[in-house]
């Protein structure tokens, strides 16, 4: 959905730059761009329309004010659409309840409720000290109480073991009575899905529903799901109140209809968007922010965040206190910079969050390009021994050839690498006054330096 809005939205700024006001015709012109960009993105038809109904209903007659065009303005209209479709802000997740604060995940199979279910463990542990049991109730799933267990290991959580022999509603009441006695904060149900909707699956989880009192029953959807995802939040909608969404699979290849849909439907705000893989790759879903980034305005609060997480503070004080007693700065310090931006999910991850047309200047070939050499720089240094690191003016012919063949590589490879940490070199000798600590304070400090150590 995000690239085909934000090409349409871009054309037609284009194309109106110079007309006076917000008409019937360019506004009919627009929305019919927006529309096809909706549908495509597999957003459900009565959501398209509603919205579209909206955004020419706040658009029409409006003024052009000063330096706008009224393709800007219209832009503006439908960002805030957008977000008000997706949910006013941020939706925040209950734990006003007697400990323990039960979670009961609701979704079909492939949805990613078990990896969800470890990552919302992991931010409740980190975002909000608390102490959290996992417990899985789906009985059904081949290995799906192992992978649970193995999950929240990773998570840094408590698991409760169940078995497939058991019956759901007996693991649910086993799991709240060991949550009790053991003083946890927050228990986290993850239930059993299906392949598709059927009234047993239904019936369980009114019964685990009715067993377990949860004050969050959260609904884990797949962005990848498109229309699908609409018949699926029908259903769970009639069975269970549910409190709130997940977005799972956001930085898949999706059209991210699912988004705009499902909170449509279900009228439950989107509270958390998995956005990768990683145990850490849950977000707290902005709608505003997500409006953003669709029409191509980037999400530069995120990227502030990114850089926050991945820059470790302990080490930039030492590299500068380095660079300050005038010892320089060797290999090991240009490899701990490599690490810090793999940390930040590298360059395309950071590239990601960036408004459209500045990432379109970098273009994709040269994001793959620059994520290579610095995989490349890696290998190289990890080739070296500790003496060259340290030293990098040792290095001759013998033992660039030596180190190339380490790495893979040619020696002019090895020949670049020291070029640019030469210039990298350069620049740290500028900065001997304590102008890098100031630097990184500055990426660092826009929210102040609270829980920023290393991670």
């Amino acid at each position: 959905m995000a690239t085909n809005l934000t090409d349409r939205l871009s054309r037609l700024v284009k194309t109106m730059r110079g007309q006076a006001r917000i008409t019937e015709t360019n506004v009919q012109e627009m929305l019919r761009e927006v529309r096809m960009a909706l549908l495509e993105a597999d957003v459900a038809l009565p959501v398209v329309r509603d919205f579209i109904a909206r955004v020419k209903d706040k658009a029409l007659g409006q003024e052009v004010i000063g330096s706008l065009n009224p393709g800007q303005v219209l832009v503006s209209v439908v960002h805030k659409e957008l977000a008000a479709t997706m949910g006013e802000g941020v939706a925040d997740i209950n734990l006003a309840a007697q400990p323990p604060a039960v979670i009961l995940m609701a979704g079909l199979q492939g949805a990613g409720k078990t990896t969800t279910t470890a990552k919302l463990a992991k931010h409740l542990i980190e975002k909000r000290k608390k102490k959290v049991l996992t417990v899985s109730a789906d009985v059904y799933r081949p290995a799906a109480i192992e992978q649970l267990k193995t999950v929240t290991r990773q998570a840094g959580a408590e698991w409760f073991p169940s078995d497939p022999s058991q019956k759901p509603h007996d693991i649910a009441l086993a799991a709240i009575d060991y949550a009790k006695k053991h003083y946890f904060d927050v228990l986290l149900v993850d239930t059993a899905g299906r392949l598709a909707i059927d009234e047993a699956l239904m019936a369980e989880i009114r019964d685990l529903h009715a067993v377990l009192n949860p004050v969050e029953t959260l609904f884990v959807v797949d962005a990848m799901q498109g229309q699908d995802a609409i018949n699926t939040a029908k259903a769970f909608k009639e069975a269970l109140p549910l409190t709130g969404i997940v977005l799972t699979k956001l930085d898949g290849d999706s059209r991210g209809g699912a988004a705009m849909s499902v909170r449509q439907i279900t009228g439950a705000p989107i509270k958390f968007a998995g956005v990768s893989e990683k145990i850490d790759g849950l977000e707290v879903f902005d709608a505003e922010r997500h409006a953003g980034r669709v029409l191509g305005m980037g999400d530069i609060v995120a990227l502030v965040e990114e850089v926050q997480k991945g820059v470790d503070l302990e080490s930039a004080q030492k590299l500068a206190d380095k660079v300050r007693s005038g010892s320089g700065f060797d290999l090991n310090d240009f490899l701990s910079q490599i690490s810090q931006m793999k940390k930040m999910g590298g360059l395309g991850n950071l590239m990601d969050k960036l408004p459209a047309q500045l990432a379109a200047k970098a273009g994709q070939a040269d994001m793959d390009r620059a994520e290579r050499d610095m995989r490349r720089m890696e290998g190289i240094i990890n080739s070296m021994t500790p003496l060259e690191r340290r030293k990098p003016e040792i290095l001759k012919a013998t033992r660039k050839r030596r180190i190339a063949a380490g790495a893979g590589v040619q020696v002019q490879e090895v020949n670049r690498l020291l070029n640019q940490f030469e210039q990298m070199q350069g620049m740290m000798k500028k900065m001997k006054g304590g102008g890098l600590m100031k630097m990184m304070k500055r990426m660092g400090g826009m929210k102040g330096m609270g829980g920023m150590g290393p991670r």
